[in-house]
Formats: C-alpha cells, structure tokens, sequence
C-alpha cells in the first residue's frame, strides 16, 4: 500500500493543536504519510505563546534532505518561518527536489496576537516563497499585510486574492473566518473567482485551523486531486474539525483534525442505536398508538444543526394490526417534520436527541400522566399567521413555545390540532431506546 507523502515544514506547538502536532493529525485522519521540518520550538498552550526557539538554518536544511531523498515528497506545505534566512532555505529545497504541490500558510500572528515572523521574513516570504507557491492560504489579517489593503467584506477579499496572485502564487484562497457572518473563503485561480462557504459554529476553540486547511489541502493535492477540488474538501473537513473541537485549557482549545473521522463513527452509531430501538418498538403491540399520518421516530447527531444530520425512517412507521412495521431502515435526512422537534428541543438541551410522534386522545394523555410523564401542551390557535403558512414550521413554532416556558424537557409535548391539521403528541428522551421504553409503557397501559 502506498500513502500520499506529505511533507510539513513548520514550527512546534508544545500545546499540540497547531503547527506540526495539527498537520500531522490531519496528514493521517486524510489517510497521508506525514513528514516534518521543524523551523522552530514554541513554548505555548490555549492562552498563548511563552517562548520561541528557532531552528538552526543549517539543522532546517539537514531535516529536509533526509526526508527528501529517502522517503520523497508528494506534496508538502509550510507554516511557521520565522527569519529570511530559514524562508530562503525552504525555497531552494523546494526548488531543488522540484516540489510543484507546495502549500504555503504565511503564518504571521498566533492566535493570542503575539507576532511569529519577522518584519524582515515578511518581505523574504513574498518575493522568493509565494512565486513557487501552488496554493497560498492567507486570512485576513495576513491577506491585508501581503495585499496592502483593508478587507472588510467579500469583495474586499477578491481585490486583495488578485493582488497576491499577482506575487506569484498559482492560486489563492483568502479565508474569511475573521470577517462576521458565515465562514465565507475565496478561491481564485488566476482567471476566476469561487467563493466557498460554510456554517460558522460559535466556539472560542479555534487553535490550528489555518494550519489543518492547509495540510489538508496538501493531502488532497498528494493525492493527485486538482486544487480547487482539494481546497473545497479541506473546507469542509475542517469544519468538521472546528464541530468537534475540544475545550482544553483555558484559552483557545483546538480543533479537532479527527473530527471527520469521529463523524462518521457517530453516524454508525446513531443508526445503529435508532434501528435497535426500532427492532425493541416492533416487538410490542403499538400499532394503535400510530396517527392518521403514521408516526416516525429520529434520533440526531450530538453536533446536529440540520435535517440531514437527524436520522428517522424513510416512509415512515407505519401501522399493520396491533404491530408497527417499517419498509426502509433508519436513514440521514429522512424526516424533516420530527427533526425540526428534535433541533428545537437540542437548541434548549442538547442532550435529549430524540423523538417520536404518536396519536392524540384524552386517553392517551391520562395513561401518560398516570406513568407519571412531564406533559405539557401548545395551542395551534395562539401559532401565528406567518408560521401557519410556512410548511413544516408549526411543530418547532409549538415546541419552542413550550421550551420558552419551562426550565426542563418534558416527557411529552402534545397539541389539539387545528383546521386541517391532526392533533399529535410527541415523546421526547435523550435516545431512541429511552423514547421507545415511554412508548411502551404508555401502550401497555392503554392496553
């Protein structure tokens, strides 16, 4: 089998969330072989940087001609270069190896403010490292010192991308993750312009992201996949890394460059505990709970935001005799009705992550308050009209309502219905398994 080389010539974050430690993490999370110069020592953490030791220039070049004429270089990418001379070196490795697929993160200011290169290494990078550059990924603030302009908005980016295509790189992405907003980047090739977007996820633990888009990219770029393609991916990967981020310390803690592959471990698991809880809800005899317009049950990613990422059945629970039966397991996306409840009731708690809709009767309302179930109600007379004509919006209008009131999750949520509109109950839990055991309950003692 062979890996992707990836080679990351950086700087070292005692603290592990930038620098080599985050691109060596997400050299292998992408599935790369990573490979290291390291340029200088830091002494830091999530509040900031105590300490720089730099690299002897000549140790720098010894680091790189023992990678590159052993292992190779697929691709490789730089981040912290503290002095011209270290920056001059890198250049004349990448041009004698013949490295085309070449990253540079002008790393300028850690994320606490303090300064990481030289005002002198600034111009050294421009002029000799930017011209053999493939793809060059500067944030704001470092996109206004190579561009010489202030950037408060998209089209701010785009004059300055053009302005540092024109310093040589072949293409440029201008982050905008200092500007309010969503998390709006800009990818320029040259001719023209692609503006990439993404949620913005409110958290302070943002420590290493420039440095895992850009070895992402240059993942990506090892692997033999065009740059645009490359740095789309990354995008996304690493916003999957700011979603997992970890809160440690107490400054900014890290993304999580395993966030990826922590989503899709995740989403095996609530597949798998949706469908078990299923299997659990078939083998008792609640078919007489199941509404006019069937029932479904989701159950939602711990970082859900959206429908896709709330699981339920696609079709349907549905109703044959005394039993429910399903005609599709459990998938992403599957239900946009009971996900907007589940979403609704996450933005309050985030740990109740699940629940099924059931039949409204008084009957069904006693035996819930006869287990001993939290009820509570909403009014579909008191929904306002604009949420009337909104298709889908009642229930999280409804659930919100009652959440608005309250200072916990109840059991259960139910409506009378309005014109047009069947009433409904819903049980809510924290899992499927724990909703399931309420169902249950509430059909055994109808029963």
């Amino acid at each position: 089998m062979k890996a992707a080389r990836v080679l990351t010539i950086a700087g070292s974050d005692s603290g592990g969330g930038a620098g080599i430690q985050a691109d060596l993490k997400t050299i292998s999370a992408l599935g790369g072989f990573g490979m290291t110069v390291i340029t200088v020592l830091t002494a830091q953490n999530t509040i900031g940087v105590q300490g720089v030791y730099e690299i002897p220039p000549d140790f720098v070049e010894t680091q790189f001609d023992s990678v590159a004429t052993d292992i190779g270089v697929d691709a490789a990418k730089t981040g912290m270069l503290a002095s011209s001379e270290i920056i001059r070196i890198v250049a004349k490795k990448v041009r004698q190896y013949g490295i085309e697929r070449l990253v540079v993160d002008p790393v300028m200011v850690a994320k606490g403010g303090k300064p990481l290169i030289q005002d002198e290494a600034k111009k050294t990078l421009t002029e000799v490292l930017l011209p053999l550059a493939m793809v060059v990924t500067p944030n704001v603030p470092e996109a206004e010192v190579l561009a010489g302009l202030k950037i408060s908005i998209v089209d701010d980016m785009k004059k300055a991308a053009k302005k540092i295509h024109g310093l040589g790189a072949k293409y440029v992405v201008v982050k905008g993750g200092h500007l309010p907003g969503d998390a709006v980047d800009v990818f320029y090739d040259g001719k023209a312009f692609h503006t990439l977007f993404a949620e913005r996820i409110e958290t302070k633990d943002t420590h290493g992201t420039g440095c895992t888009f850009a070895a992402a990219i240059a993942t990506g770029l090892a692997g033999g996949k065009p740059a645009f393609e490359a740095v789309k991916e990354a995008k996304d990967f690493v916003t999957k890394a700011i979603r997992f981020s970890l809160r440690i310390g107490g400054g900014h803690g890290p993304a999580n460059p395993f966030g990826s592959v922590l989503s899709g471990v995740e989403h095996y698991a609530c597949l798998d505990d949706l469908r078990r809880a299923i299997e659990r809800l078939k083998e008792g005899r609640c078919g007489d709970l199941v509404p006019e317009v069937q029932s479904n049950i989701g159950y939602a990613l711990p970082q859900a935001c959206s429908a896709d990422e709330v699981a339920a059945v696609p079709g349907r629970l549905i109703r044959v005799g005394h039993r429910i039966e399903t005609l599709h397991d459990p998938a992403f996306g599957a239900s946009r009705h009971i996900a907007k409840v589940i979403l609704a009731i996450m933005a309050f708690n985030p740990a109740f992550r699940s629940a099924m809709n059931i039949r409204y009767s008084e009957e069904i309302i006693r035996a819930c308050r006869d287990l001993g179930f939290d009820v509570d109600y909403f009014s579909r007379s008191d929904e306002p009209l604009d949420v009337k004509e909104r298709e889908g919006s009642s229930l999280e209008w409804g659930t919100k309502k009652v959440l608005a009131r309250r200072n916990s999750v109840p059991d259960v949520i139910y409506d009378k219905g309005d014109v047009g509109k069947e009433p409904m109950v819903r049980i809510l839990g924290e899992n499927p398994g724990v909703v399931v055991e309420k169902v249950l309950k509430i059909a055994g003692k109808l029963q």
